[in-house]
């Protein structure tokens, strides 16, 4: 059996891009500052890069799922100007109070669920107690604990309500996309550094 690999998760709104909502317009996306930078920094620590997006815009009838390819597309594009690569884009269309009826529902896949973190898991060989979540809501903390990842919570002013509980407390917090994966790396390399004097009997 092939050993799996670990992912960091990542929310796209806010967190990897600059939040403009419900935004489907290629033309419009851009990095959040340093973002590329963070990003290669994780590539080349061998994490696999997952963004997991909550798009109730498509249950609200404000644009359809075939618009998010090019979403995805442009943001392919722009990474790629990095050397970085996405291993995986999945998003939820779903929300309970949406005007298109087939999405108009209560699912597993729509954060603070972990159904998105649970499907790239299985399709995508990752060990989630390996894995990160980063979001900048408390919903993308709650999905990346209740999925058994390690969190980072991006404090940039998007969470207002603040509705805190076990599930939804972070194991890091950081201002930004590339300060959390500098403290990603840190914890990483402290926690592979060799114990002094380990060798003495």
């Amino acid at each position: 059996m092939s050993r799996l690999t670990r992912a960091i998760f990542l929310d796209k709104d806010g967190t990897l891009i600059e939040d403009v909502p419900y935004n489907v317009n290629p033309a419009l996306l851009q990095l959040t500052w340093r973002a590329g930078s963070a990003l290669q920094m994780l590539q080349q620590m061998d994490y696999r890069l997952v963004v997991v997006s909550n798009q109730s815009g498509v249950a609200r009838g404000l644009f359809t799922e075939a618009a998010l390819d090019g979403v995805s597309a442009r943001l392919g594009a722009l990474l790629a100007q990095y050397g970085v690569t996405l291993d995986g884009f999945y998003y939820c269309p779903h929300s309970p109070d949406g005007a298109v009826a087939r999405y108009a529902m209560h699912c597993t896949c729509r954060k603070p669920l972990p159904g998105m973190l649970l499907r790239a898991a299985r399709e995508r060989g990752i060990d989630l107690a390996r894995s990160w979540m980063i979001g900048d809501i408390l919903h993308d903390v709650e999905a990346g604990r209740r999925a058994g990842c390690r969190t980072v919570l991006i404090d940039n002013g998007n969470e207002t309500e603040w509705q805190l509980s076990p599930l939804r407390t972070p194991d890091l917090t950081a201002a930004d996309l590339f300060e959390a994966a500098t403290a990603i790396v840190a914890r990483e390399e402290l926690h592979t550094q060799p114990i002094q004097g380990a060798a003495r009997q």
